[in-house]
């Protein structure tokens, strides 16, 4: 883990890293509630905001440096099934044939695709994120859904208190002179808290009817998807089913099964 952050994504995560710090140690320099707070000894609001905003750096280098479901390769595999036997699980009038990637050529799993980012084929691919210079996949899409809802709390939290240190001033020179770095702050933390807030929205809506970024945007052109009528998903298992199985799950789930059993018996 150590070793990927300096190889890739260095800079990315620096810059995230400073600007979270920078805005955090604005809104305690400034008068803010944070700051009055502290004056009269309540202790407890910028403790719990310093704590939420720790949690949200942690979850972020989690998320970026974390293996996201890369498929092995041949001297990886170890214990899992060789690529025959994949398909031979696979009744052939029920599930499209597993594919060879024509990058790494490797045999993809269903709902596999490889990033030409990060020159992997991922598992249960969801996108590559710029912002974590690493693909969310099965092993850490719900850590990253995870890391926007708190990102959030912070960002509202932070927007909150930027807006409680604005001072008032004689001309509105003055005004700006006087609030410039809050009002910075307060311009970062509103859009990221736009950005955030929409991310986070539409993955909770993907991961509710068990569906990923990719397989939403692209399904005309997946194979085992591309079939199936616009408001079918061969995945789905209802809201509730599928957020319990996203956020409570640890095992790593064979979708060709998953496919099989639904093509078979369709609701």
């Amino acid at each position: 883990m150590v070793p990927n952050m300096f190889r890739t994504g260095f800079a990315v995560r620096a810059a995230h890293t400073l600007l979270t710090w920078v805005i955090t140690v604005t809104l305690f320099l400034h008068n803010t509630d944070l700051r009055r707070c502290e004056e009269r000894g309540e202790l407890l609001p910028p403790a719990l905001f310093f704590l939420l905003v720790v949690v949200s750096v942690i979850l972020y280098f989690t998320v970026s440096l974390m293996d996201p479901g890369f498929v092995p390769g041949d001297s990886e595999k170890g214990s899992e099934a060789p690529d025959e036997e994949w398909e031979a699980m696979i009744p052939r009038p029920l599930a499209p044939q597993l594919r060879r990637c024509g990058f790494c050529r490797l045999q993809q799993p269903m709902r596999a695709k490889h990033c030409r980012t990060c020159r992997r084929c991922v598992r249960r691919f969801d996108h590559h994120c710029p912002w974590l210079e690493n693909c969310v996949g099965e092993r850490n899409h719900r850590w990253f859904v995870v890391y926007l809802l708190v990102q959030l709390l912070a960002l509202l939290w932070a927007l909150r208190t930027a807006l409680s240190g604005l001072s008032p001033g004689p001309t509105w020179q003055q005004w700006f002179w006087v609030n410039g770095f809050l009002l910075a702050a307060l311009a970062v933390v509103g859009v990221f808290s736009v950005v955030v807030g929409l991310l986070l929205g539409c993955h909770l809506y993907l991961v509710s009817i068990n569906s990923t970024t990719w397989e939403f945007m692209s399904r005309h052109r997946i194979l085992y998807l591309k079939d199936c009528r616009e408001e079918d998903n061969p995945f789905d298992r209802g809201s509730v089913c599928n957020l319990w199985d996203f956020f409570c799950s640890c095992r790593t789930v064979r979708w060709e099964r998953v496919y099989q059993r639904s093509t078979a018996d369709p609701v």
